[in-house]
Parts: structure tokens; sequence; C-alpha cells
């Protein structure tokens, strides 16, 4: 299989479903003669013309509004927001229509679209770049939101969501475009040609919505994580000496609870990691999930690690990011705790 990164499986994914299906439109900010800012969609103008690959004003609630309307007359929209941060002015669209319109029409119409967007910090975004607002979407019914966290998943799990009959809200880690990132800012970036998850079918494939991964067995604390912490967790395991099991949960709704549970169950202990602020994220749901599914196994407290409840600094990036030694420490006193 070729090695690809992040964008150009992504890039793969859409230029799959455009192939396969004529329904299947591409559109959003920058995306059409310039090929996205993340360069995501390079290529697939001139390939497919300007009326499947095209560039949208800067209206993100125009964006996924006229989406939702091509949705109901048969179209397959898969429409980017330049960054999450901008997806606010869309989100009445997303929830009051997008989320409803099966529910509202009684099953007559249904919303098939995917909303991509770059999310979470590394890049030195600051506070109107780097937001992570996963839990927003995971809230509201009718939603269904993922989170890959390497080039393989990405690819399979946006072909998958692209031909869902409902809508899909994309999340992209952006620090992970365009290699691995385990949290040590300070060492040379490893690239996905170097990473066994950089190899990717070229051609259709499919990963069902709602499957976890298992990245790192282990028998002393099970991980939650999903995005960009999925490689700092499996760092910490490493350079800790702790036998952490680390659970990619791909996506976060649907949730695979029978994973979940499944290794909580054998380990005994829990953290539950994001980049996204700590009140209210969506680890707040996984941590009660827990508690709720296998109380009787825990042999200590749930443990979240997050972002703190700040907007994200422009000057103190790696103070903010759940880093190896934030994530190590926390993971050292679940270990110590009764």
């Amino acid at each position: 299989m070729p090695r690809m990164t992040m964008i150009e499986s992504i890039r793969s994914a859409m230029d799959v479903s455009m192939a396969r299906d004529e329904n299947v439109v591409v559109y959003g900010e920058d995306v059409g003669f310039f090929g996205g800012v993340f360069r995501c969609t390079h290529g697939l103008q001139q390939k497919y013309g300007v009326s499947r690959c095209f560039d949208a004003p800067i209206s993100e609630a125009g964006i996924v509004g006229t989406a939702i309307g091509m949705a109901a007359y048969g179209l397959r929209p898969c429409i980017e927001i330049q960054f999450a941060d901008y997806m606010y002015p869309a989100y009445d669209q997303i929830v009051s229509e997008a989320a409803r319109l099966r529910y509202r029409s009684n099953g007559d119409f249904t919303c098939p679209i995917v909303i991509r967007m770059p999310t979470g910090g590394g890049i030195f975004g600051g506070q109107t770049h780097s937001q992570s607002p996963e839990a927003l979407f995971t809230h509201v019914s009718g939603l269904k939101t993922v989170v890959p966290s390497n080039p393989y998943d990405a690819k399979g799990l946006l072909i998958a969501a692209i031909e869902d009959p409902d809508p899909v809200i994309f999340l992209e880690p952006k620090r992970l475009y365009n290699g691995p990132f385990d949290g040590h800012h300070d060492r040379p970036v490893t690239p996905w040609s170097k990473h066994e998850l950089g190899e990717v079918p070229e051609g259709h494939f499919v990963l069902p919505l709602g499957k976890a991964a298992i990245r790192r067995e282990g028998s002393a604390c099970t991980i939650l994580t999903y995005g960009t912490m999925v490689h700092v967790a499996e760092a910490v395991a490493e350079e800790t000496g702790i036998d952490a099991e680390v659970i990619d949960l791909r996506t976060l709704v649907p949730l695979d609870l029978d994973a979940i549970t499944a290794s909580v169950a054998k380990t005994g202990r829990c953290m539950v990691l994001h980049e996204a602020t700590l009140t209210s994220g969506f680890g707040a749901e996984l941590a009660a999930l827990v508690q709720e599914t296998c109380f009787y196994h825990l042999e200590a407290p749930v443990r979240r690690v997050a972002g703190w409840d700040t907007p994200y600094p422009h000057a103190q990036e790696w103070a903010y990011f759940p880093g190896p030694a934030r994530v190590g420490q926390a993971l050292r006193e679940i270990m110590e705790s009764r």
C-alpha cells in the first residue's frame, strides 16, 4: 500500500467518493481553485469540474445551509469549515436543521452531509484557530461525530461518513496532518511515511463508524482518548513503563461502549484524555459511562486529563496542551490511588 499523510488520505477519500457517486459534491472556503488552506482538496476541482468542487463565500451558515438543501434533494455534500473555530455561525443550521431533518420529516427526508473541520492546537494558532468543540456536537441528537488519529483511519472513516445517510461531523486534528505527534514539541517531527498507519489503500474501503481501536494493549490502566492525544498516550505508556491500554475511540457518536467496558473490566483503572477544555468536555460523558458500567471493576477513581478551562493561549501553547509530563504524572497518580 502507498504511504500517505493525513492530508493525502483525506483527499483520496473524497476523490474515491466523487468518482463512485456523481451526487458527491465538495465545497467550502478556498476549497476549489486553491485546494483548501491545508491542501486537502488540491486537484479535485481540476479533476471533477467547478460544479462538483467549488469555492464558497465566507459564510459558514450559508455553506451548511446550502448543503442541507442539497442533501434534501438527493446530493451528498462534503463541505469544509476552514477551522473548527469558525463553525459557530453555522451552529444553528447544524443543530436546528441538519440534525433534526430526519425526525422532523418522520423519515421522509435525510441529511447525508459531512462537515469537515480542522480541530485542536499544537500549531500556534492561538485562541481563534485551536479549539476542540467536539462536545458541542456529541450533545446534539441526530449528529455523528468522528475524530481520526491517523491517515488509514481518516480515509476509511471519511468514506463511511460520506456514505452515511445522516449528518456527520468530521473533525481532523490539524497537528496530525503531516505526521504523528507525541507531545514532545522540542523533538524533530516524525513523518507519516515512517509510521505503519501511514499505509493507506488506494481504492475504496470503509471503516465502520462506532468501532474503537486498541492502539496499545495493557493490563494496568485504560486510557480512553482520540485524535492527537492517542499518540501522546502511547508515548507516555512507554516512557513511564506503566502497562497502559490505549483505546482510540475514533468515533465519539456512535461510541464503542463494548470496547470501553471490556478494557476497564480488565485493567480496573481508567484515564480519560482529551485536548478540549475540562469542564463539560466529552471526557465527562466518558467518565460517567465508565462509572455506570464498570463501577465494581474500578480499583481507583476515573481520572480526567484535559485542556485547562481557559481559551487556548497565544504565548503558552505547551502549558495548555496536555503533554507527556502532565499525562505521565496523572498516570502515576492513578496507579498509586485506591
